[in-house]
C-alpha cells in the first residue's frame, strides 16, 4: 500500500512571529539576525526584503548594501520556540507520527488517517493561519523526499508579494514525472561540487539524472551515485522518526571582534560550559567526552577533545576540561574569532556511588540547588567563583 507523507514548512517563520509582535513590520523590508558591525548574518528576512535580493545566511552588512533602509530585528529564540511548540502541538493532535526536523519544519505520516489528504492539509494550513497567525506551505507525496520537494515547488510557484501558502500534492506513481523537469540542484545529495561535475556531463535536470544507468552514476559519484539514481526516480523508503538519540550537546559563540584577552576567553568558555551542563541535566543526560572548538581570525577551525574517566553532567568538570584544552592549543596573545564547547558520548548519568564518592554527591546536590534558583530567578541570581 502506498504511503501518505505530509511535509510542512512555516514560511519565513522568524519574520512571521516578529510581525505578530509588531504588525508595523508587515510589508516592510526587514531581517532577523545579528548587527552588521558584529559580523551578524541574516537568519530570516521578510518577503519585501527577499524581492531586493536579500536571503538567509547573507552577511547583514551585505544586506544593508542591497537595502539601505532595511530594518534589523534582533532574534528572540525563546519566543520562536514557543510558537513552534504551538504548531507542533497541532500536528500531534492530528497524528502521533510526527518527525520534527527543525524549529519550523516537520514530516507527518498520514497513511492510516481516513479522509482526503488534501482536505486534511487545507484544514491544517487554515488552522495554523487563523489561530496562530502563521503562514505555512505543505507538500504531500508517497515519501519524504518527494513531499519536501513538493513543498519547495509550491513555494517557488506562488504568486503575489506575501507568504506563498503553497500546497502541492504528488499522486502515488507520478513521482518521477513530477521530479523530471526540476533543476538537479533541488535533489538531495546534489551540492555545488556535484552539480559542477553534472554540468560537465550535460546533466541539468532531475530527469537527466534519472536517464543515466545506475552503475555509471556509481562509477562517477561513488556510493552517492546510487542514492542519486534512486532519488531521481522518486524512490525513498525512509520512515518517520519520532525520536532522535541525542549524540552531543554543545554551545558556541562568535565574537564581534577578535579576542586576545585570556580572562575574557576563559570566562566565555566558562559561561558556555555552564549552558551545556544545564542542558545535560535538564534532559537527564551525561557525557564522557569534552570537545573544544576554536576558530582563528583566518577562519581556520580546530577541535580538541578529552575523554573523562566517567560520564559527567557537572559544570565544574566541563569547565576544567575545556580551559585545559584551550590553554594547550592557544599561543599567548593569539586572537580568537569563535569559541565553543560540547559534550559527546551521551547517555544517562550514573547515580550509583561508592563509599568514597560522597563528595561528588554533595557537588551534585549543590548543582541542583543552583539550577533551581537560576531557573526561578534568572541566571544572574548566583555565580560560582572562577577556577585558576
Amino acid at each position: 500500500m502506498s504511503r501518505t507523507i505530509l511535509h510542512l514548512d512555516l514560511d519565513a517563520f522568524y519574520c512571521a512571529v516578529e510581525e505578530i509582535q509588531n504588525p508595523g513590520l508587515r510589508g516592510r523590508p526587514f531581517a532577523v539576525g545579528g548587527r552588521p558591525n558584529e559580523r551578524g548574518v541574516v537568519a530570516s528576512c521578510s518577503y519585501a526584503a527577499r524581492r531586493l535580493g536579500i536571503h538567509s545566511a547573507m552577511p547583514m552588512s551585505r544586506a544593508l548594501k542591497l537595502c539601505g533602509n532595511l530594518i534589523i530585528v534582533h532574534g528572540r529564540h525563546r519566543l520562536y520556540e514557543e510558537y513552534s511548540d504551538k504548531v507542533m502541538e497541532r500536528l500531534h493532535k492530528l497524528t502521533d507520527q510526527v518527525e520534527q526536523i527543525s524549529i519550523d519544519e516537520a514530516f507527518l505520516e498520514l497513511t492510516a488517517i481516513h479522509g482526503s489528504p488534501i482536505r486534511l492539509a487545507q484544514d491544517l494550513q487554515a488552522g495554523i493561519r487563523d489561530e496562530l497567525q502563521l503562514p505555512c506551505s505543505i507538500g504531500i507525496a508517497s515519501n519524504k523526499l518527494v513531499a519536501k520537494i513538493a513543498t519547495e515547488v509550491g513555494k517557488k510557484g506562488a504568486k503575489g508579494s506575501g507568504p506563498p501558502f503553497g500546497l502541492t500534492a504528488v499522486p502515488a506513481g507520478e513521482e518521477a514525472d513530477f521530479l523530471a523537469p526540476l533543476p538537479a540542484t533541488m535533489l538531495w545529495g546534489v551540492g555545488p561540487k556535484t552539480f559542477i561535475r553534472m554540468s560537465e556531463l550535460g546533466i541539468q535536470t532531475i530527469g537527466d539524472i534519472a536517464g543515466w544507468p545506475e552503475n555509471e552514476l556509481v562509477r562517477i559519484f561513488g556510493e552517492n551515485g546510487r542514492d542519486l539514481w534512486r532519488h531521481a526516480r522518486g524512490m525513498d523508503d525512509r520512515p518517520i522518526v519520532t525520536e532522535y538519540e541525542v549524540k552531543s550537546v554543545s554551545q558556541e559563540t562568535t565574537f564581534s571582534t577578535d579576542i586576545r584577552d585570556d580572562k575574557k576567553l576563559e570566562n566565555t568558555l566558562r559561561e558556555l560550559a555552564v549552558q551545556v551542563g544545564r542542558q545535560l541535566r535538564r534532559n537527564d543526560l551525561a557525557g564522557r567526552t569534552v570537545k573544544l572548538k576554536v576558530r582563528w581570525p583566518d577562519f581556520t577551525t580546530i577541535t580538541r577533545q578529552v575523554t573523562l574517566p566517567s560520564a559527567t553532567d557537572q559544570d565544574d568538570e566541563i569547565i576544567r576540561s575545556g580551559i585545559k584544552l584551550l590553554r594547550a592549543v592557544r599561543k599567548p596573545n593569539q586572537p580568537v574569532r569563535l569559541i565553543g564547547i560540547g559534550v559527546s558520548g551521551i547517555g544517562p548519568p550514573v547515580r550509583q556511588l561508592s563509599l568514597w564518592e560522597t563528595g561528588n554527591e554533595k557537588s551534585r546536590k549543590l548543582q541542583e540547588v543552583v539550577d533551581a534558583l537560576q531557573e526561578k530567578f534568572g541566571r544572574g541570581v548566583i555565580h560560582k567563583g572562577e577556577m585558576s
